[in-house]
């Protein structure tokens, strides 16, 4: 019996999602985690342009999320990094708007993320919030029948043994996991499949506390508060210097900050773990790896730290994986288990 099984990853920088699976293939899409709300239906309003996103109704009010968001933008960034994300109406927009995305109109199975250290306070209420019918808007709706949630890490881990041939033989490793996200930091240690969980944790110090300290730094050499958060990511990615007055701004002046604060976040890690040669395997994964991985390399100077192909992806891959693995049980349905399960 065939399952819809489905994956989403609401993240505090990007909101990562399923798009199909087509064998061993599962494609991937995403887009900022940013939702800006109205009173009424956006494309109802004069003047609207047709952009790449959808209006979800909530409380009221409509939140408009997707690819080309920022078209929607004014000048306050509109984003939540606190304790209590998932409980917000905007989590709950950008949930919805990769349901919308996804085009499908039930799901079976729905799995969802959690940092680290919110898994066992927060799971069981999430899991509740996202069963159920999720209006889209436009008369639209998607049932999500069953929800998981896991450490996101723990999907990257699946995506590992998955994508290097070691589901047969990661049940006799331990492996720790990094993922830095835009406002945590979180790490997994496991055995096999299955988390330490008192060896893994969360710290609030991720990429946009590395993309604010830059920003400080520029602001004072320009001497003017400068706050294009956007600007500097895109920079860091691409290798090419943000344009500030019409002038090319050179961003490596400020990369000592910023490997400062990724040290720091390394270091918070290392008083949780121990033994470090126990791990076979160290991977670095997450939307944020290219920033923490010269602090990662200095922690750990005798490992090859490991990395997966489209390291932005690898919790929503494992997550769907997982969800596969995990849907028969759910389900009391008797088959063989796909690859890579938790």
């Amino acid at each position: 019996m065939d399952f819809v099984v489905r994956a989403v990853d609401v993240g505090f920088g990007n909101t990562k999602y399923v798009t199909s699976v087509s064998g061993s293939e599962i494609r991937c899409a995403s887009f900022p985690s940013v939702a800006y709300p109205s009173m009424r239906e956006p494309s109802v309003q004069p003047g609207y342009e047709r952009r790449k996103t959808v209006a979800i109704p909530i409380n009221g009010l409509y939140y408009e999320v997707g690819p080309e968001v920022e078209l929607a933008a004014d000048t306050f960034r509109a984003t939540q990094m606190h304790d209590r994300y998932t409980e917000t109406p905007e989590y709950m927009a950008l949930l919805r708007g990769a349901l919308a995305l996804m085009k499908q109109p039930s799901i079976d199975l729905l799995v969802v993320g959690l940092p680290v250290a919110a898994l066992t306070t927060k799971k069981a209420a999430l899991e509740k919030a996202v069963i159920g019918t999720h209006d889209i808007g436009n008369g639209r709706s998607v049932v999500v029948r069953k929800a998981l949630a896991i450490a996101q890490p723990q999907g990257a881990l699946v995506d590992f043994a998955v994508q290097h041939g070691k589901s047969g033989t990661i049940e006799r490793e331990q492996s720790l996991i990094l993922d830095p996200g835009s406002r945590t930091f979180d790490w997994l240690v496991a055995r096999g499949m299955r988390l330490v969980q008192a060896k893994s944790h969360s710290v609030n110090r991720g990429v946009f506390d590395i993309l604010q300290a830059i920003a400080a730094e520029i602001g004072h050499d320009i001497g003017t508060p400068y706050s294009d958060i956007e600007a500097i990511d895109l920079a860091l990615r691409t290798g090419k210097n943000p344009v500030i007055y019409q002038k090319p701004y050179d961003i490596s002046r400020a990369m000592p900050m910023a490997h400062s604060i990724a040290q720091q976040a390394v270091a918070s890690m290392l008083r949780w773990i121990d033994a470090s040669y126990s791990f076979q395997n160290i991977i670095l994964v997450g939307g944020g790896a290219y920033l923490f991985k010269k602090a990662v390399k200095e922690a750990f100077p005798k490992h090859k730290i490991l990395e997966v192909k489209d390291p932005l992806h690898a919790n929503v891959r494992g997550f769907q994986i997982a969800g596969m693995n995990h849907a028969p049980k759910l389900f009391g349905v008797a088959t063989t288990a796909a690859q890579g399960g938790v």
